[in-house]
């Protein structure tokens, strides 16, 4: 194999790894390291921490549950635009938790129009833990 070659399947290789699907056990890790940096006291997420702040409304019109219900391992709909929302659960919807990009994008988006404001890391955290546990 000539040294092009094998520099491009390397590249492809690279690539590829870089492209793997990331689960929710990947995002929970990465929301303890800045839960972490944020307060040396940190000890872990609580899924009970996490349903609680799901379902509150945190002095505003909405929780999270107002779209995607009490249970987020059905189809929500959208508080406003009554736009479908497919079940927020991991068990429920394979294909939550697996892009750092819309996790990012969502967290971003829906802690501003819950909270007026961004979720903490140990916010996040919670949440994810609770949602990891619902049932379809």
């Amino acid at each position: 194999m000539s040294t092009r070659h094998t520099l491009l399947l390397a590249a492809g290789l690279l690539l590829a790894a870089g492209a793997r699907a990331e689960t929710p056990n990947d995002f929970l890790a990465g929301f303890a390291k800045e839960a972490l940096a944020a307060d040396a006291n940190f000890k872990g997420f609580s899924a009970q921490r996490g349903e609680q702040f799901f379902k509150t409304r945190h002095g505003g019109e909405w929780s999270c549950a107002s779209c995607h219900t009490e249970r987020p391992g059905q189809t929500g709909r959208h508080a406003v635009t009554g736009k479908r929302i497919e079940p927020l659960a991991p068990q429920a919807n394979a294909e939550r938790f697996t892009s750092r990009r819309q996790v990012e994008k969502w967290f971003k988006r829906n802690c501003n129009d819950v909270l007026d404001r961004l979720c903490t890391a140990q916010e996040k955290g919670d949440v994810l833990s609770y949602l990891m546990t619902v049932k379809p």
